[in-house]
């Protein structure tokens, strides 16, 4: 049954992905707010859609740690669902990924017409620096910036060193972080075409204020608090 209904959501997939990255390009002269409105109508369809066929429900705890300023969202990465669903729940972001991803045909069409912050990450301290300079701007446009921290997605039980990025920009833009923590992967996992049903948590730690701590103590707070909910969200991987 699992393999039945991961054929039709893939199905589902195809037909609906083309036509909406037209629709997409549609809105390249429109302002960036009401581009991401349109846009993000994919990504929240697609959820519902894995809800639909593939019964994978969610819910949110913690919203009430949201600041009303845009933040920087730093998360754990397991698999597909999340850089969907967070369009679901948090205010409109833009998402810190590799330029990469801009490549892939109508998916990475529409991912570019969403104002993303792009970056090569063999460069170093360079990309770091790149990112501060987009990720203010996009903070001042009113966009909060998500960034995963350990770089690509890690299975459930697992975890990878937490690089400075979403800690360097919130220091040097002055806003906080907002940690994140999900168990998505045991449902949706990363590279799986099987999907199962059940119910994802997403936990939304309080906000870390920059002020007065350095990158790597920003990190390793976040680090720490993210980790810990792992471990209760993940208790069997």
């Amino acid at each position: 049954m699992n393999a039945l209904r991961s054929a039709l959501f893939a199905l589902a997939l195809i037909v609906i992905t083309p036509p909406y990255s037209l629709l997409a390009l549609a809105t390249l002269p429109l302002p960036r707010h009401l581009r991401y409105r349109i846009i993000s109508g994919w990504s929240i369809a697609v959820v519902h859609l894995a809800r639909w066929i593939c019964g994978i429900r969610w819910r949110v705890e913690g919203l009430e740690n949201l600041p009303r300023e845009a933040c920087v969202i730093v998360s754990k990465h397991q698999s597909a669902w999340e850089t969907l669903a967070y369009q679901l729940i948090f205010p409109p972001q833009v998402l810190v990924l590799k330029r990469e991803l801009l490549w892939i045909p109508f998916f990475g069409w529409g991912l570019a017409l969403m104002s993303p912050i792009a970056i090569n990450r063999s460069r170093g301290t360079a990309a770091l620096r790149e990112l501060a300079r987009r990720g203010r701007e996009r903070l001042h446009q009113g966009f909060w910036v998500v960034i995963f921290p350990e770089g690509t997605r890690v299975a459930p039980g697992t975890r990878r060193r937490y690089q400075p990025g979403g800690a360097w920009l919130a220091e040097k833009a002055g806003a906080p972080i907002v940690p994140v923590a999900h168990n998505a992967g045991l449902l949706w996992p990363r590279n799986g075409f099987l999907k199962r049903p059940g119910l994802v948590t997403v936990r939304i730690g309080a906000a870390i204020r920059p002020e007065g701590r350095r990158p790597d103590e920003l990190t390793q707070l976040a680090e720490a608090w993210i980790e810990s909910q792992q471990i209760e969200l993940c208790p069997d991987s």
